[in-house]
């Protein structure tokens, strides 16, 4: 099955919810975040502050979603930038799909000028998968707040310095060879609509 990382559309959400309802350690509650973040992505699209992107996985007869990632530039910094949701369907995980999604948002993070991405999650058992694989691509954990969830659960934070030469070269067109491209907008920007 080939695996294509893209922007989320509308028809993914029953897919996200479905990778999110038996992921096994998300709260109805977290659930109704995660789909709150994904719903102002549809509506506004970047001016949400949420990139969201899934990986559809693409077969003769049909395709589905097979994980998601959601991150965004972290408010009143200049080059910092949030890991707020990254969640791979249970069949697949170990399976490379999560490191994937990863690896993608860090490289969208360096192309959007990023150097630090953050990630915050809880210390309860069932994340105990969650936090090696943090520790496994690199990232170091830098703060732990005790009982910031609840008594017993605390909130761990951990970071990655993203450096240029990690990410893959990218291959650039020469302007001269770029051919003129008709955009839609989605949605109004509320700052310049205000």
């Amino acid at each position: 099955m080939k695996q294509i990382i893209r922007p989320m559309v509308a028809a993914d959400r029953s897919g996200v919810f479905r990778i999110l309802e038996s992921a096994g350690n998300f709260t109805p509650e977290e659930v109704g975040t995660a789909l709150e973040l994904i719903d102002e992505w549809l509506e506004l699209g970047e001016h949400s502050g949420y990139l969201t992107y899934v990986v559809e996985e693409v077969g003769e007869d049909e395709s589905k979603v097979g994980g998601y990632v959601c991150f965004g530039p972290t408010p009143l910094t200049e080059s910092t930038f949030d890991l707020y949701w990254i969640a791979v369907d249970k069949t697949k995980h170990r399976s490379g799909v999560g490191k994937k999604l990863l690896k993608f948002a860090e490289e969208e993070v360096m192309r959007r000028s990023g150097k630090l991405l953050l990630v915050e999650t809880s210390s309860m058992e069932t994340y105990d998968g969650t936090i090696a694989f943090y520790e496994k691509t690199g990232y170091e954990l830098v703060g732990r707040i005790i009982e910031y969830y609840k008594a017993g659960d605390d909130k761990l934070i951990f970071a990655k310095k993203l450096v240029a030469n990690s990410a893959p070269e990218r291959v650039v067109t020469p302007e001269s060879e770029l051919q003129p491209v008709a955009v839609a907008v989605e949605a109004p920007d509320p700052v310049l609509s205000a």
